[in-house]
């Protein structure tokens, strides 16, 4: 026989031979996949931004699923999705959750900062900090540099003179600036709320003056005009979004300049 056409057989049959292995391992071995994975992936938002704590939408599916997350940590599809949710498991969804969104706690831009070196290394926050505790003169503010406008799977951030300012509209709340911020000044908050303090600096009043022109002295004003709106931490004055604020007269009457509305540039 010609050799060639015996290989091409003995190739083909072997072929034909696994082909029919594959069939059978499909259809006795594989593990089907739970329906409900693809019709909860469906229920969410397709954002893939991880800020459940999984690798992306469909992988959050299998883990709600399994019962190993809960159906309510997606934060972009928020109380409608999770109803969605709980309504293909056949269970009740919780109470409806309020929209999360991003502040970050600095108003220290070019023109109210001090920089007190020139930093030329890698244009990235976490690295700036890392050298001798960042370039500017406030150790707590913003570095500006855009590591989490770069985490921002949305485009919500961007850099305006200097600091980091988020679009309150476009944020989705997936915390991924939270957690790429060295400085920790990013705060999801409620996205009813406009009233927020715009430092981060656990200074005394002086100190803080010196850096920058737009820092909390400390002076507790806010926490006499809005008691419980304001505690003071240290020698920060913090919002608590737990409770409303009643006098906004607190935004003008603060003389470190710090308390304002929504971004940071305003």
């Amino acid at each position: 026989m010609d050799p060639i056409l015996t290989a091409t057989l003995c190739v083909g049959g072997i072929g034909l031979v696994a082909a029919g292995a594959l069939a059978l391992a499909d259809k006795f071995i594989s593990v089907r996949e739970d329906p409900r994975i693809g019709e909860i992936a469906k229920a969410l938002p397709g954002a893939n931004c991880g800020g459940c704590g999984f690798a992306g939408c469909a992988d959050y599916a299998r883990a709600i699923v399994s019962g190993a997350a809960a159906p309510n940590l997606c934060s972009v599809g928020g109380s409608a999705a999770e109803a969605q949710i709980a309504a293909l498991l056949g269970i009740e969804a919780g109470e409806a959750r309020e929209r999360r969104v991003a502040v970050v706690h600095c108003r220290g831009n070019c023109g109210e900062a001090v920089r007190r070196s020139a930093y030329n290394g890698i244009a990235d926050c976490s690295a700036d900090h890392a050298t001798a505790g960042g370039d500017k003169g406030c150790a707590f503010g913003c570095l500006g540099l855009g590591t989490c406008a770069r985490q921002c799977p949305v485009q919500a951030i961007s850099l305006r003179e200097g600091i980091a300012v988020v679009d309150k509209e476009r944020c989705i709340g997936c915390g991924k600036c939270v957690a790429a911020c060295p400085r920790r000044l990013i705060e999801l908050v409620p996205a009813s709320e406009d009233v927020h303090v715009f430092c981060g600096s656990q200074d005394k009043g002086p100190a803080v003056k010196k850096v920058c022109g737009k820092g909390c002295l400390g002076c507790t004003v806010c926490t006499k005009l809005s008691p419980g709106a304001f505690v003071m931490k240290g020698f920060l004055a913090v919002r608590d979004y737990t409770q409303p604020v009643k006098n906004p007269a607190v935004v003008d009457k603060c003389p470190g300049h710090c308390i304002g509305r929504d971004a940071a540039g305003a």
